[in-house]
């Protein structure tokens, strides 16, 4: 297997307040046409808020042996939540990188903040960078 520095995802855009798992190894089509991937390595995640208030941002990462489908996200698997105001862009690095193997999933929510909005019509873009197994 070769690895691949690439973007995981191309620019992923999630809409007021929900739950969504955006990537799937061994299911999602890394970005550009790279393929599917046996094994991930999440280097960084860049978040921006588009929308027009403070939004409450958490991403997960959810274990292949765990009983949670893709799409939802349980707290003792969250590694992120921050508060996003409108218009700012935030920049998740791990010193290592987040190493995901076969049918692990990345999930981001988007929830309402203690204070300055309620998360309904609030819009983050998301960007997954790192290396890939194909």
């Amino acid at each position: 297997m070769a690895l691949k520095k690439t973007q995981l995802l191309d620019i992923t855009s999630i809409t007021g307040i929900s739950t969504v798992g955006i990537y799937t190894v061994g299911v999602t089509a890394t970005a550009g046409g790279v393929g599917v991937a046996s094994t991930s390595y999440i280097k960084n995640i860049i978040m921006h808020n588009t929308g027009l208030a403070t939004a409450r941002v958490s991403a997960y990462i959810n274990p292949a042996t765990s009983p949670v489908e893709t799409g939802y996200g349980i707290t003792a698997h969250r590694f992120l939540r921050l508060d996003l105001a409108p218009n700012e862009t935030a920049f998740f690095e791990s010193t290592y990188p987040v190493v995901m193997t076969d049918r692990d999933s990345l999930t981001v929510e988007i929830s309402a903040p203690d204070a300055g909005g309620t998360g309904i019509g609030s819009a983050v873009n998301f960007i997954v960078n790192g290396d890939t197994d194909v």
